[in-house]
């Protein structure tokens, strides 16, 4: 039986619901983002406990099939742009839909209606908080930067960044206070 939990984007929440899932002795085979795959469908008092328990820490256990949608691409872009050595080498479309195995026209029409964002938005906004991670590690260049993060050059990656932000990446690699969100909050 698989179960799907919203705002589940780090590894730190797969930490967090493995932790809660022991507490409360329900078996399971894996934790990924935004989604468990139990040995066995669990009563309806363990899954409420669970319910609550998750809440508290700011999870969601999710039964809505469309929002099971949009968790499912949230966290496929996530695990894409922060959590994999390497960015496709195909389109971020034809990726989403071969990992889903669903229409990306339907992918895409789903998440606006339900977001208010593209897709595409979506994932320019997630590249920019990776790339102000990059840049404040300090151990690649821009140039390797816009490599590592498939833009065809720095002036594209400047731009987009820009218009995500309003700093240029160098200005905001002089800055000394550089503001970054939590993957939960974008």
């Amino acid at each position: 039986m698989k179960i799907f939990i919203q705002y589940m984007v780090s590894l730190r929440c797969k930490l967090l619901v493995k932790s809660e899932l022991e507490k409360l002795k329900i078996k399971y085979k894996s934790v990924e983002l935004g989604e468990v795959l139990l040995y066995k469908n669990i009563t309806v008092a363990k899954r409420e406990k669970l319910k609550k328990e998750l809440h508290k820490s700011g999870l969601e256990l999710m039964d809505d099939k469309k929002a099971m949608l949009i968790e499912k691409i949230t966290n496929v872009i996530v695990e894409m742009v922060h959590y994999s050595d390497e960015l496709p080498k195909v389109n971020f479309s034809v990726f989403l839909s071969e990992k889903l195995g669903i229409e990306y026209h339907k992918l895409a029409e789903t998440f606006s209606k339900t977001k208010g964002i593209t897709i595409e938005h979506f994932i320019i906004i997630h590249k920019v908080e990776r790339i102000k991670e990059l840049i404040i590690y300090d151990e690649l260049n821009l140039t390797e930067i816009s490599y590592l993060m498939h833009y065809n050059s720095i002036s594209h990656l400047s731009k987009q960044f820009k218009q995500v932000t309003g700093l240029t990446p160098t200005f905001f690699k002089s800055l000394t206070k550089r503001q970054r969100f939590n993957l939960e909050d974008l």
